[in-house]
């Protein structure tokens, strides 16, 4: 504690420590690079991965807050998306991948706007992940028709 107040003095931020690099955590890093590719992190995607982290994890809506602020943390730390998703290929079975695409794409179409960046990122995901183009097209339109 006597460090962090010295850092403080310093000018040298607190080291923070990085959340676990598991599947939970890798997930919540995805949905907000997916949030922040198109250089805006906006209310309603916060809200939405929120949702989302919530609603898979039965989790409250303060403790879901909390798991996207540690994701946040770590999808700054890791900045390949290969990683996050590769964490996530090797702890969920094949059958809940397409959920975690079609969750993506939701925080695609939170804000309304589908922009390039938003859909090389998911195209990498659903690779690394093994979905397939034509699932994800799918899963594409189908988060589209929810706006």
């Amino acid at each position: 504690m006597f460090d962090s107040i010295l850092a403080l003095f310093k000018g040298a931020p607190p080291e923070t420590e990085l959340p676990a690099a598991d599947a939970k955590h890798a997930l919540g890093a995805l949905l907000v690079r997916a949030a922040k590719a198109d250089d805006a992190y906006l209310f309603e995607e916060i809200e939405k991965i929120d949702a989302i982290l919530g609603a898979r994890y039965n989790l409250n809506p303060v403790a879901a807050a909390k798991l996207r602020a540690e994701c946040e943390v770590l999808e700054q730390a890791m900045p390949a998306v290969e990683d996050l998703a590769g964490i996530l290929h090797d702890a969920i079975p094949a059958s809940e991948r397409v959920a975690i695409v079609a969750a993506l794409w939701q925080i695609v179409f939170a804000d309304g706007v589908e922009v390039v960046p938003e859909d090389r990122l998911l195209l990498e995901v659903e690779h690394a992940l093994g979905v397939s183009p034509e699932v994800s097209k799918k899963l594409h339109d189908a988060a589209m028709r929810e706006l």
